[in-house]
């Protein structure tokens, strides 16, 4: 028990601000260039439409997301200016939130409810994309993988939220 009745789980239900969805970007096959959208249809237990692994079943890794705010540590780690968001292969780019509080929580994003799932751990594509270190630059900063839980469509700017 922490001060004034507070438990480690109450802290982790506690941020700062809501988060706003800032970049969206799909995967049309592997290995393949990203495709950056404005909006995207999130489908319920599969991704997001359009994407490679939507539809995959994946219990866990439906949707990626990584924080805005780690960009630039990313470009600070690799001496690479700038670093694209489509350099770093995730789905969503989120900002204003840390999204580590949001594993293993439901959250929202516009109309829609996802569920953290695990981190998003780099590949092998980072050292590709980003030049000599970009796997070990992306290490602690790869962002997290989510289930869609209910679908909808989403669009840049929307709020992202945890759900209490």
């Amino acid at each position: 028990m922490l001060k004034n009745g507070q438990t480690l789980e109450n802290l982790r239900t506690i941020n700062a601000n809501s988060g706003k969805l800032v970049w969206i970007g799909i995967r049309p096959a592997h290995r393949q260039n990203m495709i950056v959208q404005n909006s995207a249809k999130l489908l319920k237990n599969k991704g997001i439409e359009g994407d490679h692994i939507a539809g995959h079943n994946s219990k866990k890794r439906q949707i990626t997301l990584i924080q805005a705010e780690h960009l630039l540590v990313i470009e600070n780690l690799v001496n690479h200016n700038p670093v694209r968001p489509e350099f770093l292969r995730r789905n969503l780019i989120i900002e204003g939130i840390n999204l580590l509080a949001l594993k293993d929580q439901k959250f929202s994003i516009g109309q829609c409810i996802l569920e953290g799932t695990g981190i998003c751990h780099p590949c092998s594509r980072m050292e590709e994309n980003l030049g000599k270190g970009g796997y070990n630059a992306m290490r602690g900063h790869g962002g997290i993988t989510a289930t869609v839980n209910q679908g909808g469509t989403i669009q840049i700017g929307d709020l992202v939220s945890l759900i209490k």
